[in-house]
């Protein structure tokens, strides 16, 4: 679980850090400097985080961390960027979309190794809703956040998905002893 919740105004703080950094990026305008001096220490700390950009409730661009390697503001700063014009499974979004975007932040726990001995033992320890999943087989990898479980709430298509995601058949969770680490996210959004 997350140690310590973002307050009210430090959440509005990370969306509007977010929302600059949209709406410069898409028009092609220098990111504003972060003055860290002005901000909470838990937002100057190192930070992981996933920046989900939607229009009109469609997925449009999904970017994020799962380690924590720079300030928590300048990582949603960079992910708010990436998901806008480097998210490959999309066009980069354009300026006329501005105005159809939200923004919606999760901040991350450190992923945890889940272990388990066969295919039933590891969805009986999936909490659907709560955590999110990383699978892990050799170079590939892919996780998919807490959110995913709404459209996916069944453990085993939702590993299935999280498979095909990684680049791999769906059953191979059921025939191959996966790394599988478990996190949680504080999710906020506009």
């Amino acid at each position: 679980m997350i140690d310590t919740i973002l307050t009210h105004k430090e959440q509005i703080i990370l969306l509007q850090i977010a929302r600059q950094a949209l709406e410069q990026s898409v028009c092609a305008q220098a990111l504003p400097q972060i003055n860290f001096d002005k901000l909470s220490p838990i937002l100057c700390a190192p930070g992981a985080s996933f920046v989900t950009l939607k229009k009109i409730d469609r997925l449009r661009g999904c970017i994020g961390t799962l380690e924590p390697t720079r300030p928590l503001a300048l990582d949603v700063q960079n992910r708010t960027v990436a998901a806008a014009l480097k998210d490959y499974r999309f066009p980069i979004v354009i300026p006329d979309e501005l105005t159809e975007i939200k923004i919606e932040i999760s901040r991350l726990t450190k992923p945890q190794p889940l272990v388990y001995s066969d295919p039933e033992e590891l969805c009986a320890q999936l909490r659907p809703g709560i955590d999110g999943v990383v699978l892990q087989d050799g170079r590939r990898r892919a996780t998919f956040l807490p959110q995913v479980w709404s459209s996916l709430p069944n453990p085993e298509n939702f590993l299935g998905e999280l498979c095909q995601k990684m680049g791999a058949r769906r059953d191979l969770w059921r025939h191959k002893m996966l790394d599988i680490e478990i996190y949680q996210v504080e999710e906020f959004h506009e």
